[in-house]
């Protein structure tokens, strides 16, 4: 992740962490975040989780209710793990902290591979 990134990342979080429990709304102009799941394409605009509980819910006994969360900062999309067991893989490496998802990414929770069509 790059300096730039990171600062981004960490403005956002704290942001959200924000007094009282609110939650930031992101700006309207967010592009939408399309992830391709086996046959179906997934479209979001906002803060999500994946999981099989999550708002990508996905049938995979390897995965976490909530597994990992994606979520926008100054534009830019970013994938968080959430401390799950098996980890979260993007481009075949497993993540440690928030990372900026980008277009063709290869996304793997549990036995189940995501594409990023568009971010």
């Amino acid at each position: 992740m790059t300096k730039q990134e990171q600062q981004a990342w960490a403005a956002a979080a704290s942001a959200i962490a924000g007094k009282g429990g609110h939650t930031v709304i992101e700006a309207p102009d967010v592009r939408p975040l399309v992830i391709q799941v086996g046959d179906r394409r997934h479209t979001f605009s906002a803060e999500f989780t994946a999981g099989r509980e999550g708002n990508l819910a996905i049938d995979d006994d390897f995965i976490s209710g909530h597994h990992a969360r994606f979520q926008t900062v100054r534009g830019l999309w970013y994938l968080e793990d959430l401390g799950s067991s098996n980890g979260t893989w993007l481009n075949g490496r497993r993540i440690h902290q928030p990372q900026v998802v980008r277009k063709r990414d290869k996304i793997k929770i549990g036995h189940t591979t995501m594409t990023v069509v568009s971010a």
